[in-house]
């Protein structure tokens, strides 16, 4: 035997197996649960054990798949699911029962110009040139959701671009929204491989006026940036006003709990051009896959 070269495969692959299984002779054995394939048997993969199991596959399906689409890096959006398309805006008012009902809906209404705003913002993301290996940049992803993250995809759409939504498992229904490319468009189980995911190729992250969500995806965010985990991402705080109503910056600094440098972690901005300009400025003198 003088061939040492090793095979480029030994054994079957998995898809040849799980085609054999289907045709297996029917006897109380190989109907039994315990029979099936391990990687088949969805009630196996869901039980509490498995849960590592379940956070691997969650980490490296998302991965393989951006990997093979060519995304080096990412532009990424948080912000309301609540904010309405400005063309939808006035609705919120007709259906107003009550006066506090009608002043939610009046902020909400003020707030919908942010929806054009992450809408030109991912438009102009989405232009960006490809590196000379043929990877993209500064693609567009977004929660998959309404409002701003439906605004973000729906800019790239706009561009002919694709674009990433990472949706999440809600009590209640949520889908993917139309504008996210079908297969860049994935489902999580737990919120923190999501988080995960939207931070692993970002380059810059434009995060709007939110609620919960947006503040937990954010102040992770900073919180990782301000202890050296994860190295400077472009953050562009869009809407000042709306900021510093909700979440006392200065006053954090001022009780010693953050330090006043850790404010410059953050750039407010208003419009999706200052905001691409700013991240613009930042990356220009930098390699791209920093």
């Amino acid at each position: 035997m003088t061939d040492t070269r090793v095979p480029a495969r030994v054994f079957s692959n998995a898809q040849d197996e799980a085609e054999a299984a289907k045709h297996l002779v029917q006897t109380p054995q190989t109907t039994h649960p315990a029979y099936k394939l391990a990687f088949q048997d969805t009630d196996f993969l869901l039980r509490q054990d498995l849960r590592p199991v379940r956070f691997q596959l969650e980490l490296l399906k998302p991965e393989l798949l951006l990997d093979e689409a060519r995304i080096a890096s990412t532009f990424v959006f948080y912000g309301s699911a609540r904010i309405p398309e400005p063309a939808k805006a006035e609705v919120l008012r007709e259906v107003a029962a009550d006066e506090e009902s009608r002043r939610i809906a009046d902020r909400l209404i003020e707030k919908a110009r942010y929806y054009e705003v992450a809408r030109e913002l991912a438009r102009l993301a989405s232009r960006a040139p490809h590196d000379l290996e043929g990877r993209r940049h500064f693609v567009v992803c977004s929660g998959g959701g309404p409002s701003i993250m439906e605004a973000a995809n729906r800019g790239a759409a706009d561009e002919g671009a694709e674009s990433i939504g990472l949706n999440i498992v809600l009590p209640h229904e949520q889908t993917p929204n139309p504008y996210v490319t079908p297969g860049l468009s994935f489902q999580f189980h737990y919120f923190a491989l999501r988080k995960m995911h939207f931070l692993l190729r970002a380059r810059a992250i434009a995060v709007f006026p939110g609620g919960f969500g947006t503040f937990d995806e954010t102040f992770e965010l900073l919180t990782l940036i301000q202890t050296g985990e994860v190295s400077p991402r472009r953050v562009l705080m869009h809407g000042r006003e709306f900021w510093e109503r909700v979440v006392k910056f200065d006053a954090l600094a001022e009780e010693g709990v953050i330090s006043r440098k850790d404010l410059k972690l953050f750039h407010f901005v208003e419009t999706a051009q200052e905001g691409w300009d700013y991240v613009r400025k930042w990356w220009r003198d930098r390699p791209l896959d920093a």
